[in-house]
């Protein structure tokens, strides 16, 4: 794998590469600001008008999501050629990986030998997995995967292998020593992977909303309708993603000719290749971004202010245009339900609620579990400082990768049941899915923990005794427990154009087939007789939060 190109990207292509950024930004960003409009009419709607059940539902845990901190030494194949070298590896809390040469290197704070965000990555721990991963990449015209030059990867087995596939990023190739230190490293960069990817789908904020708005609607524009996995990462990561996959079809036909090697060798040489486009795209994205951060700010503090005073009269104005609306496409819409959409609802929403309840079983689960622990240790009488250790651990569960590997692993099961989706409805964001699914179980089991913690704290006095407390923890339990609650099918705001004609025929399409939805989804969780809430039509279903 010593083959690469001799310049990654001479000084015209790196032109070249920054006019297509100024491209993609000269008609995203007005995109950008008439969602913003949107998100924040959406928001203020919501403090004026909110939709929460009334009934007392789990608190809202203030631990931010992260990971825990790994490190360890690996081995990583890395020079020209390639040859596996011992590094020590740390992946910090907000999913970023660093490798230093030493530990003492670490641990005396010098500089990285290397670091990367783990946003896009794939992980795989099976070596002929990842050679034909490689094969795929770029196929000799002959056939003939015969190597030029001694191959340290392809030479060598190896036992532990960690390797970090991205679609338009250099791989990353470590090996641990133990299949023990695999697993764990498996764990902790899977978490990094997912907390890097969803960074955009768990914010409330309205310029996160609004931006994840105006990629669909620019997506759809350029003729890109569906969903699929591109909206993973950042603002900056995202709109990288969006022109690399415009730019690859053309950038393999002009590159791949004049790399050297053949086989794998060669297919290492384009993720070289690749990254260093990648790179360059990044950086003016992420430039492009910080420009507009300015106006932006200015934006969302004036329609703040526009907004705000007026909000009442432009909700009744735009619930008066979509009646209009809705009684013109009424007729065709519903037809075109009972032929297209009817028949297939039914197996999109099981494929959806049994990935969502195998999981959310299993957070049930682990919660009593450890709900279960805690009031054996106190009945058992134990010093305080164990019982301490016992409180602590407890609330570190929704971040202790071992533990809550026992419920992402159910939505890891479903890819292959959700993959199905992609042949009759073109639907190719499995894997956002399955990022959503384990960010709900996680954010389910942080505030399940955090509301048995605060409750716990409410009963729990210094005139009881140790038999008497775990009695009340045990009830304190059992109401948590009831307090978890069920998937329904929850709609999430992915927004239209504030009061445009154009947003608020989109809301009324949006709205009917929200009702189809919901009624598809009750009927699956066995509660068709419940009516059916009001629907918002300038809201638009299954946003990730929602799965």
């Amino acid at each position: 794998m010593g083959a690469r190109a001799s310049s990654p990207l001479d000084k015209q292509q790196q032109q070249q590469l920054k006019g297509e950024v100024d491209v993609l930004l000269r008609n995203f960003l007005p995109c950008y600001r008439q969602q913003l409009a949107t998100s924040v009419l959406r928001q203020i709607s919501r403090e004026l008008h909110p939709q929460e059940p009334a009934e007392c539902q789990l608190f809202r845990s203030k631990k931010l999501p992260r990971v825990r901190e790994h490190r360890g030494a690996l081995m990583q194949l890395q020079g020209h050629p390639p040859r596996w070298q011992p590094v020590f590896c740390v992946l910090r809390g907000d999913g970023r990986l660093e490798w230093f040469r030493h530990k003492e290197d670490f641990e005396n704070g010098a500089h990285v030998l290397g670091s990367t965000a783990l946003t896009g990555y794939t992980l795989l721990t099976s070596q002929p997995e990842y050679l034909r991963l490689l094969d795929a990449l770029c196929p000799d015209s002959s056939g003939d995967h015969v190597q030029e030059e001694t191959d340290p990867l392809l030479e060598e087995p190896v036992s532990f292998p960690l390797f970090l596939q991205h679609p338009f990023r250099r791989h990353l190739c470590f090996s641990a020593a133990t299949r023990e230190a695999q697993r764990a490293w498996r764990l902790a960069l899977q978490g990094g992977i997912r907390l890097r990817g969803t960074v955009l789908q768990r914010s409330q904020a309205p310029a996160a909303r609004a931006f994840l708005d105006a990629v669909r609607l620019y997506r759809q524009h350029r003729g890109h309708f569906g969903e699929d996995d591109v909206t993973l990462g950042s603002d900056a990561e995202v709109l990288s993603a969006v022109l690399l996959r415009e730019l690859l079809p053309a950038t393999r036909a002009q590159t791949l000719p004049a790399l050297r090697g053949a086989g794998r060798a060669r297919a290492w040489a384009w993720t070289e290749l690749l990254d260093a486009v990648y790179a360059a795209v990044l950086a003016g994205a992420s430039a492009g971004l910080r420009a507009f951060q300015p106006e932006k700010d200015e934006l969302l503090a004036s329609l703040e202010r526009t907004i705000r005073p007026d909000v009442d009269q432009m909700l009744q104005l735009q619930e008066r245009v979509a009646g209009r609306l809705r009684a013109d496409v009424q007729a065709p819409l519903r037809s075109c339900l009972r032929r297209k959409v009817d028949m297939q609802l039914s197996q999109v929403a099981q494929a959806l609620l049994s990935t969502v309840d195998a999981a959310l079983e299993a957070v049930r689960t682990l919660l009593a579990q450890g709900m279960d622990r805690l009031s054996r240790h106190l009945r058992g009488n134990p010093s305080g400082a164990r019982l301490r250790r016992e409180v602590y651990e407890f609330g570190e569960m929704p971040w202790d990768p071992e533990l809550m590997q026992k419920c992402y692993r159910e939505a890891e099961r479903s890819r292959g049941s959700l993959a199905q989706l992609a042949a009759p409805f073109g639907f190719l964001g499995t894997q956002s899915l399955v990022f959503g699914v384990q960010d709900l179980a996680q954010q389910l089991m942080a505030n399940a923990v955090a509301t048995f913690l605060q409750l716990a704290d409410q009963c729990l006095t210094t005139s009881l005794d140790c038999h008497q407390a775990a009695e009340q923890l045990g009830r304190v339990g059992g109401r948590v427990l009831k307090k978890l609650p069920e998937f329904e099918g929850d709609v999430l705001a992915v927004g239209s154009q504030a009061l445009t004609t154009e947003g608020i025929y989109e809301g009324v399409i949006r709205g009917v087939l929200l009702q189809k939805i919901d009624q598809e989804l009750k009927k699956g969780l066995g509660t068709s007789d419940t009516p059916c809430p009001h629907v918002d039509d300038s809201e638009a279903p299954l946003h990730q939060e929602g799965v």
